[in-house]
């Protein structure tokens, strides 16, 4: 009787381990389509993943000297926070129906937010589309996972 228990939790858990292993899939170090960007996606505490700038091709602002500022974000107390180490994609689930992630990302170019969903087309091609209300209307990156 313990044995048919024992493999009736194997059998049973066995689709959430492996959703687990497939929304965990797009952990990682990601380098952005322009390559200006590496971007490390992490699990947050609270479930959902989340996306912090790590790497900047020119870290330093030409005009002052100094590390890049996120000076175009609207609310001005986050303007003295440098770009490197931002967290620039926030709030994402993985959906095993449509095989992607969904929930922001953040642009410090311009200082704004979009709705994002993200998707897997290999284990190292990411396809990024950031987009306002509709995906239709929005831009697709293409992320490189770094080894």
């Amino acid at each position: 009787m313990k044995s048919i228990l024992t493999l009736l939790f194997i059998v049973l858990s066995a689709p959430i381990v492996f959703a687990q292993d497939v929304a965990n899939a797009i952990l990682g170090t990601w380098k952005n389509g322009e390559g200006t960007g590496h971007i490390e996606i992490y699990k947050t505490t609270s479930g959902h993943y989340a996306g912090k700038i790590v790497w900047l091709k020119e870290p330093i602002d030409e005009e002052t000297g100094k590390p890049k500022l996120d000076k175009r974000n609207p609310d001005k107390s986050k303007r003295t926070v440098p770009t490197l180490g931002l967290v620039n994609l926030h709030g994402f689930t993985y959906d095993p129906k449509d095989k992607e992630w969904n929930g922001f990302i953040y642009d410090p170019k311009n200082g704004k937010e979009y709705d994002c969903r993200a998707e897997l087309k290999d284990a190292n091609t990411l396809k990024v589309r950031g987009y306002i209300g509709i995906s239709l209307i929005g831009r697709t990156d293409t992320w490189t996972r770094l080894k």
